[in-house]
């Protein structure tokens, strides 16, 4: 009996795309934002914010190791189609926001106005690191810009 051969690039690359959604188009890495937000609101809803705080770091290190080997088989300065830096940049905006549909949906337009602005120092890491942590760290600034917003949003409101 033959067993089939497991390809090493098939779970780098459903992790990378997001279980597709970076394939998607337009607008890939709006998708890919997108797709962050039911998991960021069961891990509020079941873990709070120190659950979403964890994930958000996990994500990032199982992101560095994904695009690493996604970008073996498929190179690219920052491909379109891997929007885990999204997910994980989405995450860092989502901690301290409470799980309301209103809040979330200001959180997905504020982090998507930082990932697309890349506001220094986010901007030097898009135009200096290569590698998965050129792809991944623009993300992470624009997340941690985007959390800060949130959390005085939440303050104020």
């Amino acid at each position: 009996m033959n067993m089939p051969r497991l390809n090493m690039y098939a779970l780098p690359f459903v992790l990378c795309t997001w279980f597709g959604l970076g394939k998607m188009k337009p607008a890939p890495g709006t998708w890919g934002s997108a797709g962050a937000l039911p998991f960021a609101w069961f891990l509020q809803m079941y873990g709070g914010p120190w659950a979403l705080a964890i994930a958000a770091a996990l994500i990032s290190f199982v992101a560095l190791w994904a695009i690493r080997l996604f970008l073996v088989r498929w190179p690219g300065e920052d491909p379109g189609e891997v929007v885990i830096d999204e997910v994980a940049g989405q995450w860092l905006t989502l901690i301290f926001v409470p799980c309301d549909p209103v809040f979330y949906l200001a959180a997905f337009a504020v982090f998507r106005f930082f990932d697309t602005t890349k506001i220094w120092p986010a901007s030097w890491a898009d135009n200096t690191l290569s590698g998965a942590p050129g792809v991944l760290i623009d993300d992470l600034f624009a997340g941690v810009y985007g959390m800060l917003v949130m959390l005085a949003l939440v303050y104020f409101w």
